[in-house]
C-alpha cells in the first residue's frame, strides 16, 4: 500500500542525490532511507531512481512523482503555519541567505521596517560569498548572483546594479596617474581571496583587468570597502557602497563599470508560505527604495 510518509525520504534523496546526505537531513541512518525508497518503488510498481556511481538520479517515473510530492509537502507546511499562527499575524522564522554586500549594506539597515510590520516574525540573515548555503538548501529565501537550476526552486530576477573602482583622493594623489585601465597595473588592487572565490560574477578584476592581480585580498566586501576607504588601494565596489561614501571617489568613471544581477530564490515547497511571501515583498520594496539598485520589471 502507498505510504505518503515515504515521500519525505523520496524528496530528500531527489534533492541531495545521495542516501548519506539525505539521512543527515532526516536524522536517520542511510539504510532506513534506502528501505523507504525501496518500499515506495515497490508501491509505485517502478523504479524512481537510477543508482549511479555519481549518485541517485530520478527516472522519468521519479520526475513525474516529484511534482506531486512537492505539492504534498507544501500543503503540510502551509497547514502547520496556519494552525500555529494567529489570524493576521505572521509567526515563525525566515532564514534569508544573501551575498555579503547586499546583506550588509542594503538589507540589514532596512530590517527594522520588516520588524515593525511583522513584530512576531524572527529573521535570520546569513551572508556569505559562496555556494554552500544554496547547495544545502539551508534557507527559506535567498538572494544570489547566479541563477541556480530551477529543478527544486522558484527564481526571478530581483535587480541589477553596477560595480566601479573606488579609492580615496589621498591614495590617488600619492600614486602614479591613472588615465587608462592599463595604468591600474601600477597600483595596489583590492579584491576577494581568489582561492576561496567560487562565485563567477564576483571575479570583477577578471572583467576589468584580465592580466591584473589583487595584492590585497579579503573574503568579504566589507573588508575591501574598509581597505579602500582607509587609503590602502583601489577596490571594485558596488555603486550602492561606493557612491554614498564621501571618503571614496570613482576611479576611471565612465570607463570602468561592470553590471551584475541579483536573483531571488525560494525552495518550491515554501513558495506558498505567508511569511516567505511577506519577506519576498519586503525585498522588492527594499530594491525600489535603493538609489543604486535597479528593479527588474516582473
Amino acid at each position: 500500500m502507498f505510504n505518503a510518509d515515504h515521500l519525505r525520504y523520496f524528496l530528500e534523496v531527489s534533492r541531495t542525490g545521495r542516501l548519506t546526505d539525505a539521512s543527515h537531513t532526516l536524522g536517520v541512518d542511510h539504510t532506513t532511507v534506502g528501505r523507504r525508497i525501496t518500499a515506495l518503488e515497490k508501491s509505485a510498481g517502478q523504479r524512481l531512481f537510477d543508482r549511479t556511481p555519481s549518485g541517485w538520479r530520478l527516472t522519468e517515473a521519479g520526475r513525474r512523482l516529484l511534482g506531486y510530492a512537492e505539492t504534498v509537502e507544501s500543503t503540510l507546511i502551509a497547514a502547520f503555519e496556519d494552525q500555529t499562527s494567529d489570524t493576521g499575524s505572521l509567526r515563525g522564522t525566515v532564514r534569508i541567505a544573501a551575498p555579503d554586500g547586499f546583506g550588509a549594506f542594503v538589507l540589514t539597515p532596512k530590517l527594522g521596517v520588516l520588524r515593525d510590520k511583522h513584530p512576531d516574525l524572527d529573521i535570520e540573515l546569513v551572508t556569505a560569498t559562496e555556494h554552500n548555503s544554496l547547495a544545502t538548501r539551508e534557507f527559506d529565501i535567498a538572494i544570489t548572483l547566479e541563477r541556480p537550476s530551477p529543478r527544486f526552486v522558484e527564481t526571478r530576477r530581483l535587480a541589477t546594479y553596477s560595480l566601479e573602482l573606488y579609492a580615496t583622493e589621498t591614495y590617488l594623489a600619492t600614486g602614479s596617474p591613472i588615465r587608462t585601465v592599463d595604468d591600474l597595473q601600477e597600483h595596489t588592487l583590492i579584491s576577494y581571496v581568489d582561492a576561496l572565490l567560487d562565485v563567477a560574477p564576483l571575479r570583477i578584476l577578471d572583467s576589468i583587468l584580465p592580466e591584473g592581480r589583487a595584492q590585497i585580498q579579503t573574503n568579504n566586501i566589507t573588508g575591501q570597502w574598509i581597505a579602500a576607504r582607509s587609503g590602502v588601494g583601489i577596490a571594485p565596489l558596488p555603486s550602492y557602497i561606493g557612491e554614498p561614501d564621501e571618503a571614496l571617489v570613482s576611479v576611471l568613471p565612465g570607463v570602468v563599470s561592470v553590471e551584475r544581477t541579483y536573483w531571488t530564490v525560494v525552495p518550491r515547497e515554501l513558495t506558498g508560505l505567508a511569511r516567505v511571501k511577506a519577506v519576498d515583498e519586503f525585498l522588492r520594496s527594499v530594491v525600489i527604495d535603493e538609489q543604486h539598485l535597479f528593479p527588474v520589471p516582473q
